[in-house]
């Protein structure tokens, strides 16, 4: 999340990792537009040295046999000017062979990244995939992603009105999405299953009032400002993806954080809205009738199509500041299956002195004992000494899969990997990857 800085690494990356030599990669075709805003990239990947399908290392939890890992991970790689990201990455950066490391060490077939600056070219993307996650990094098996998915993003692309009523317009609480410049904490996903590039789609333009029973603060907004108004902070996607012959629609978003806002609570009815809509999308039928993507189609999801829902939805449904147990809306779902990925407990003994980013979640902060409140294990962000941990980040299949498996990637002291998350701040993410292992049910 934006109100956390992220530690300097430059001198660390400068040892670590001097020269990137990356193959270019083939960008696909453009996936959508409307307007001026809405661009698709897909890239696929030249000849990698990897190992595809490499199993998780040891300590990040095996994966069944015959399933299909997916996992979403708010990696905190954004930066705060543009093109920063893409320098860094190119000159070798240690936050982001942290992260990379991590993916390593869980394999996931296919993953989700919130909070990766969006350029348009797809330069960032691609130079992490083949420059960081196709390296091994500490030892960890390289992990080959054939094909990547990119595509515009509302934060920082500016209104024109004075949305923060403050008395200027211009600036990252004026953009349709917060952000300093256009594109600031994007999303990128990697698979190494082909994804079905003419059937993406993206609802980046679709207007907030288009929602019946929308939570839109029109006396906030008046009429015209919220007769402009973008529903998705970044964007939503439906990126269908091929796996052995079957689609799985993989449902990407990262609502706006239910904060930095006032009485209004525009923040949070958006984040509440923005959930809802991928809710409706997945119901499909009549409930999605009112849907429309950036290419014109309506409607959402066929009955019985094989998905699952990705992202930091910046919602806990037990705690927080989410607006009327927003994140119901998708976990209590009749068509989706919650498996309640948690943490491992570190015991009580092994906890003393080792600092809050080793210890319980919730403990750390003064909060209530997670042993007394289980929900706190399923925390996957740290937000500091007054929040503690949430349940902000989730991987939801539908009802059409069986779910073999869960967990999140946050390793006890000792355990492989627990270098990657135990500093203060991380030298990774705020947020611990989180996974799933899926089958389909016939």
């Amino acid at each position: 999340m934006r109100m956390l800085l992220k530690a300097a690494t430059g001198a660390i990356a400068a040892a670590a990792f001097a020269v990137l030599s990356v193959a270019p990669a083939h960008a696909g075709p453009t996936v959508g537009e409307s307007g001026s805003t809405m661009t698709g990239h897909i890239g696929m990947a030249h000849s990698i040295s990897a190992t595809p399908g490499a199993a998780p290392a040891e300590g990040a939890g095996a994966q069944t046999e015959g399933t299909l890992r997916v996992a979403t991970f708010n990696a905190s790689l954004y930066r705060e000017r543009e093109g920063e990201l893409a320098r860094d990455l190119s000159t070798g950066d240690d936050q982001a062979q942290a992260v990379a490391e991590i993916i390593q060490r869980t394999a996931p077939d296919i993953v989700l990244l919130n909070e990766f600056d969006y350029d348009e070219s797809g330069e960032s993307a691609e130079v992490f995939r083949d420059g960081y996650l196709a390296v091994s990094q500490n030892g960890q098996p390289a992990q080959d992603y054939p094909y990547l998915y990119v595509a515009a993003s509302n934060t920082g692309l500016q209104t024109g009105a004075d949305l923060n009523q403050d008395g200027t317009v211009g600036g990252p609480d004026d953009a349709y999405g917060y952000g300093e410049f256009e594109g600031q904490y994007g999303m990128v996903l990697y698979s190494k299953h082909p994804i079905l590039t003419d059937q993406v789609r993206t609802f980046q333009n679709f207007r907030w009032q288009d929602m019946p029973g929308n939570l839109l603060p029109t006396d906030y907004y008046g009429p015209l400002v919220s007769g402009m108004l973008r529903l998705s902070s970044k964007n939503h996607w439906d990126v269908p993806v091929s796996v052995d012959g079957r689609t799985l629609h993989v449902i990407a978003a990262h609502p706006t954080p239910p904060a930095f806002d006032g009485e209004e609570q525009r923040n949070a009815r958006r984040n509440h809205d923005e959930i809802r809509f991928i809710a409706d999308y997945v119901s499909g039928g009549s409930a999605a009738e009112y849907i429309y993507d950036d290419d014109g189609a309506t409607g959402g999801l066929p009955a019985d199509a094989d998905f699952v829902i990705l992202g930091d939805l910046n919602a806990d449904p037990n705690r927080g500041d989410s607006y009327d147990n927003a994140a119901e809306h998708v976990t209590g779902h009749p068509l989706v299956t919650d498996p309640e990925p948690r943490r491992t407990p570190l015991p009580a003994q092994e906890r003393g002195g080792l600092g809050r980013y080793l210890e319980l979640p919730g403990t750390s902060s003064g909060a209530a004992d997670a042993g007394s409140d289980p929900s706190r294990m399923l925390g996957t962000a740290d937000f500091g000494s007054e929040t503690g941990t949430l349940r902000v980040d989730y991987v939801l299949p539908s009802k059409t899969l069986v779910v073999a498996g869960s967990g999140i990637f946050w390793p006890n002291p000792g355990q492989p990997g627990s270098q990657l998350v135990a500093m203060d701040p991380p030298r990774s993410s705020d947020h611990w990857l989180v996974w799933a292992d899926v089958r389909t049910a016939s």
